[in-house]
């Protein structure tokens, strides 16, 4: 027992305690940030007796102000809508809240607020389709999505609170440590392609050059794919949160939050599970990528400042005397009249003699397109401009015309959500086609850019634009900053630009309208997209042939309309190696025709441009979309303006040019699959754990690996395999056997580049050429890939073939032609065959097979046998089979060498195409 004084004493103390640790909270309250939400409980569920899926209603826990009032009541939604997708969507229980109009991006509708149906309580925790289930918690309410198959939980929402407010809501999940990430774009990722955690992931159309890292730039896909390796299982599956308002993804290695600046929560989950069956899932909601034409697959060249006519003659001259191929001249806008869209500037590209120079291309099989913006310069005397007046086309602001400026000066931007706007579009491209009969169209600036930020007005007291300025891009009209709404100034700044940029930052105001009220708010990284989806019905229109359409801003299923390159890039070695990455992901977003501006946009140190433009030929032939391009400050950089650089051009793109029936195959795969052209080396190889985070090399279809230079002055390059055989596509006698994950140094001087093929493929080529349709026309030959010294093995390949004229891209007899190829090594004989679906479209084009050639026997070869339909050849008299040098490995096993190996060679052909063919030989196995 304490004595009275003692007592007294500890009294004192603990109330000192208490006082401080009180204050120590009061501070600590003060610095933390207030609570944003308190989440919602699950008052209700029921099933569609119909099988229309779940339907939930939520009410807050408890009411908080940050970022705005909570709204109350929600409404849940979740449906497995096939197979291996489900769909969870929560919106407002009580009014409609925006979402992606369902015009642009067709999908199932989820039930209007209020509707009735035919319903039962529903009173299991879990909600079960094919592979994917959704199981919850009712208080606080959250759920997860998981793997039937091996009980993985894909998503996991109660890593923290839901929160739903008018413009701000977030949701999260738990991640575990075994999930690779890919997506979330588009930006530049300087890691590579898997996600960094604490990288910024923000996601909002941006003008802002592609040289900006980790920055949200010009497309808008909130999609991510998660690669997971447990206990040697690798599983693959994705989520896409569709929404076009802006946001934050925050990823933290342990955690994934979305914060999101309005819209609803519409989730769909993607079971996989490889990394192909996700891609193919995510296409066969979002839409199947484009059929491109055949000639869109060769080589492009542009560049801005190409000042007349004359200079472009030039420059197809130049790409011709230098013996390099050329599919496709392009011009930015220095064709236009002022910078205005549809025009001819009447001095520097007269009609006459454009139309002279188009006829004389076209007649070669050579293409021609050119560059369209979105601004419409206001001018009374341009007649694009007045008709788009009176069919009042334009997004407004106030009720009038929101005013801009990009290159003609002030500009007025038309509305590809309102059908006028779509009409008068398509009939503006019609009219321009008929002055100019282009092959295609780019649609840049379509974030959509503006030079100028805010509400501004044409000034009275300057002109604009400022005559002869050599900065047209510099704002000159006279503008106020808008920041009283709550559009233009919401409560929750996402990271735009990189630095928290104002909405409106050099773009439309969110507070303009589109048709039907339609806030730029909601709608402004749906802008691009839009005007492709408009752009593709008019040149659809035009002739009945495949369009080709570039676009610099995308948005999910833009791929269904549009090609992308990866915007303004730089002449460096940086920006050599980021290329890779952005294009792999967009083959993640459905937009398998990509590739970036080859030697780079901005200037390069001219001391490094030849070097620099030697390595990015060599990797930019095997992008997808390959085009050389520049800006006006830029040195000359096609590809015949230096001796080394034309050679590398004529060895990268001599072999991208044999290799176009396999990349048109890719794009016919690409089309009915979402298959991606370029992809990530897991994609063919998942359990090859070391490709996770592989960014310097890429895959061309399933086995065509491409292994570039990315360094100054090197003369090798380091680089992985996965286990296999792969052969040298420059010199098919050598070869890398890979049996482990370890790097191996190849040779790789100035002028080469390593490509590489692997086992177990039947590579279709053709001789090349220099103009896609000369090549396309040449004979076939085949690669068949054994393992190396295989005594016992299978190839198989396959090839599409078609009139590429055609709008759609689907098997029809005698437009179309499938074929599939095969070959077996078994018990001292290898055979090689082929099964034709519809071999009417090239047997009318007279298309042969010439030549097989086979890699990685062990022996020799004799008593050659060549069958079609069933019976021996006619004219087998010129048929030979050959064996070529003895193969050799590029790099040498630890374990010495290995027995002789020989390239076989089956020559002397002259094969059908569209029919079934067998050719069969024996070989004697060393002993």
């Amino acid at each position: 027992m304490l004595s009275s004084s003692s007592s007294s004493i500890h009294l004192l103390h603990l109330t000192l305690c208490c006082a401080t640790l009180f204050s120590l909270h009061l501070l600590a309250a003060a610095a933390a940030p207030p609570k944003v939400g308190y989440g919602y409980k699950l008052v209700s569920l029921e099933e569609n007796t119909n099988g229309g899926g779940l339907v939930g209603y939520l009410q807050v826990k408890q009411k908080s102000s940050t970022y705005g009032p909570d709204i109350p009541h929600l409404r849940l939604f979740v449906k497995h809508e096939t197979q291996d997708r489900l769909r969870i969507h929560i919106t407002d229980a009580e009014q409609e809240r925006w979402e992606v109009p369902y015009d642009l991006l067709p999908r199932e509708h989820p039930p209007p607020p209020g509707a009735k149906s035919s319903t039962v309580p529903f009173a299991s925790s879990e909600y079960a389709g094919n592979d994917l289930v959704f199981s919850f918690s009712s208080d606080p309410f959250t759920f997860t999505v998981k793997r039937r198959s091996n009980e993985q939980t894909l998503f996991d929402s109660s890593y923290g609170a839901l929160v739903f407010k008018d413009q701000y809501l977030e949701i999260s999940t738990h991640l575990p440590k075994s999930a690779a990430l890919y997506g979330l774009g588009e930006n530049t990722q300087p890691g590579g392609i898997r996600l960094r955690p604490h990288d910024p992931y923000t996601i909002y159309t941006t003008d802002i050059s592609a040289i900006n890292l980790n920055t949200d730039l010009y497309g808008s896909h909130p999609m991510y794919m998660d690669l997971r390796n447990e206990g040697g299982e690798v599983n693959a599956h994705a989520v896409l949160l569709l929404n076009s308002n802006g946001m934050d993804v925050l990823y933290k290695g342990s955690s994934l939050t979305y914060k999101v600046i309005g819209g609803m929560l519409d989730f769909y989950f993607f079971a996989g599970p490889t990394p192909l069956a996700v891609v193919d899932q995510y296409t066969s909601l979002i839409g199947r990528p484009a059929p491109m034409p055949y000639w869109a697959l060769g080589f492009h060249q542009c560049r801005w400042g190409y000042q007349n006519l004359s200079v472009v003659e030039g420059v197809v001259e130049g790409y011709k005397k230098a013996q390099i191929p050329l599919d496709v001249i392009w011009n930015d806008d220095d064709h236009m009249d002022a910078a205005k869209d549809f025009t001819l500037d009447p001095v520097n590209y007269p009609r006459a003699k454009l139309l002279q120079f188009l006829d004389r291309i076209h007649s070669q099989g050579m293409k021609y397109i050119v560059l369209i913006d979105p601004g419409i310069a206001v001018n009374s005397s341009y007649g694009v401009f007045v008709r788009g007046m009176e069919k009042d086309v334009f997004i407004k602001h106030r009720g009038k015309p929101y005013l801009a400026q990009v290159w003609p000066g002030p500009v007025y931007f038309p509305d590809y959500l309102n059908p006028n706007g779509v009409s008068w579009w398509m009939d503006e491209i019609r009219r321009f086609h008929e002055l100019v009969p282009v092959d295609g169209l780019w649609i840049d600036m379509n974030e959509a850019s503006n030079f100028c930020t805010g509400e501004c007005e044409i000034p009275k007291n300057h002109s604009c634009p400022i005559p002869g300025s050599k900065t047209p891009w510099v704002c000159c009209l006279d503008c106020k900053n808008l920041t009283a709404t709550r559009w233009d100034d919401p409560p929750y700044k996402i990271n735009a630009s990189g630095i928290q940029a104002q909405l409106g930052y050099n773009t439309i105001a969110t507070s303009a309208t589109h048709y039907n009220g339609i806030l730029e708010y909601n709608a402004h990284s749906l802008y691009g997209f839009s005007q492709a989806i408009a752009t593709h019905k008019a040149l659809q229109g035009l002739q009945g042939k495949r369009p080709f359409i570039l676009s610099r801003s995308t948005f999910v299923g833009s791929g269904v309309y549009a090609a992308h390159w990866t915007g303004d890039n730089k002449g460096t070695w940086e920006n050599l190696r980021y290329s890779i990455s952005t294009m792999l992901n967009f083959g993640l977003f459905g937009v398998p025709m990509v590739g970036s501006d080859i030697c780079g946009f901005y200037p390069a140190d001219p001391e490094e441009l030849p070097e620099l433009c030697n390595r990015w030929i060599e990797l930019g032939a095997f992008y997808p979309f390959s085009r050389d391009h520049a800006n006006f400050a830029s040195p000359r950089q096609e590809l015949y303006q230096w001796d080394t650089v034309a050679k590398s051009a004529r060895n990268a793109l001599g072999l991208r040019y044999k290799l176009l029936p396999y990349l048109y195959t890719l794009n016919y795969e690409a089309h009915i699959s979402g298959a991606p052209m370029a992809r990530p080396v897991f994609f063919s190889f998942p359990n090859f754990t070391a490709s996770f985070g592989l960014s310097t090399q890429f895959l061309l279809g399933s086995g065509v690996m491409v292994s570039p230079v990315l360094e100054k002055g090197a003369t090798s390059v380091k680089a992985i395999f996965p286990p296999g055989t792969w052969y040298n596509m420059f010199d098919m006698t050598k070869a890398v056997v890979s049996t482990d994950d370890r790097y191996v140094t190849l040779k790789a001087s100035l002028n080469e580049v390593n490509v590489h093929l692997y086992q177990n493929t039947i590579l279709p080529m053709q001789r090349g050429g220099m103009i896609s349709k000369d090549a396309r026309t040449t004979p076939f030959s085949l690669v068949v890939a054994f393992p190396l010294g295989a005594t016992e093995g299978d190839a198989k390949g396959r090839l599409y073939i078609d009139d590429d004229d055609r709008p759609e891209m689907k098997l029809v007899e005698g437009e179309a032609t499938y074929v599939e190829f095969y070959a077996t090594v078994r018990e001292k004989s290898v055979t090689v065959w082929s099964e034709v679906e519809m071999g009417a479209f090239s047997l009318g084009k007279g298309l042969v097979i010439e030549k097989v050639t086979v890699l990685g026997l062990q022996g020799s070869g004799r008593g050659l046998t060549v069958e079609v339909d069933g019976q021996p050849w006619a004219d087998a008299s010129n048929a030979y089979l050959s064996e070529s040098h003895p193969m050799q490995q590029e790099v040498k096993e630890e374990s010495g060498s290995i027995k002789t190996r020989m390239t076989v060679e089956v020559g002397g052909l002259s094969l059908p195409l569209g029919k079934n063919f067998s050719v069969t030989w024996k070989i004697g196995i060393e002993g």
